[in-house]
């Protein structure tokens, strides 16, 4: 995705990342002013949460607390986390995911760093020229190229998971 870049001065940059707090951020903010420049028709995005958080009380009978309690921590999370995930995923926000699908896409993404650096060896010895190396690297990218295939699905399996949860299907 392109990245654009522009300099401020410095007040204009205090004054807009005054106005961007209450409306999502500099980046939402920069994006929807570029969205509503060139005519870009609403996007899917969801809405941006603004103002301070507001404490809301809800009233479950003890039967419901006890379910939303087990609902919760098999997700890994207290009440009101959960609770909030789903008001959030039903207003339109991203897919909440719990501690263990958090650290489920750590572990990928560690697991892809050590996959681009095993290759970033192997392109250096390959471009290096040395011949008795070239059976070894493409066994060594045949092996990445698996790992990085399982990497595909364990991702699709995390994401479809918690897309899933939260749309209640």
């Amino acid at each position: 995705m392109p990245t654009l870049t522009l300099r401020v001065s410095d007040d204009l940059a205090l004054q807009f990342a005054a106005l961007a707090a209450t409306e999502g951020g500099k980046s939402a903010l920069i994006r929807r002013l570029l969205e509503g420049a060139v005519g870009v028709p609403d996007s899917k995005r969801a809405p941006v949460a603004i103002g301070a958080p507001q404490k809301v009380t809800v009233r479950f009978r003890e039967s419901e607390l006890r379910q939303l309690g087990e609902m919760a921590a098999a997700r890994g999370m207290t009440r009101t986390q959960w609770i909030t995930s789903l008001v959030r995923s039903r207003l339109g926000a991203p897919a909440q995911q719990s501690d263990g699908e958090r650290e489920a896409l750590r572990t990928i993404a560690r697991e892809l760093n050590r996959i681009g650096g095993n290759i970033n060896q192997i392109a250096r010895a390959a471009n290096g020229g040395d011949s008795s190396s070239a059976a070894g690297s493409k066994s060594g990218l045949a092996d990445a190229r698996t790992a990085l295939e399982a990497l595909q699905g364990e991702l699709k399996d995390v994401l479809d998971r918690t897309s899933t949860y939260w749309e209640g299907r």
